[in-house]
């Protein structure tokens, strides 16, 4: 009894990443676009002190700047976000394909490789140049440097 409720789970959970519901609200939980596109009115276009407009020419360019900015990103993103939906979905699904099918066979394959390689590597060292370094530590170890200072 409590196998099949586990594997109930297990399927309403798998279900549940393909078809769970998205947030309309806060369309950017994870927040990557945080310092991207908070582009304001006053974080594009600013007057100095004593050189100010007519008022009705400033509110107007706000509206128009805050009013076209809003419209043309809905406007663009109605005609391309669809097919670029599509061609990202693709392309992070090709760049999946190919690490889950190639990219970590071949490093898996090369770490199994290597390590044969790894092991003659190091049995060839301490068969020939440890004998090699014990030999000199043995010379050389009884050199002894004695500094005097002659005036």
């Amino acid at each position: 009894m409590a196998e099949e409720r586990t594997e109930l789970e297990e399927r309403i959970i798998i279900k549940d990443q393909h078809t769970k519901e998205i947030d309309l609200v806060n369309r950017d939980p994870k927040h990557i676009n945080e310092d991207v596109v908070k582009v304001d009115f006053e974080d594009v276009i600013a007057e100095p002190v004593g050189t100010y407009s007519f008022d009705g020419v400033w509110k107007t360019s706000y509206t128009t700047f805050t009013v076209s900015k809003y419209w043309c990103y809905r406007l663009l993103s109605a005609i391309l976000g669809i097919p670029l939906a599509v061609v990202w979905g693709f392309l992070f699904a090709l760049i999946s394909f190919c690490h889950i099918w190639a990219v970590v066979p071949c490093i898996k394959s090369y770490l199994i490789e290597i390590q044969c390689v790894s092991r003659i590597y190091s049995l060839c060292i301490h068969t020939f140049c440890d004998p090699l370094f014990e030999a000199l530590s043995k010379i050389c170890g009884n050199i002894r440097v004695a500094l005097r200072k002659e005036i």
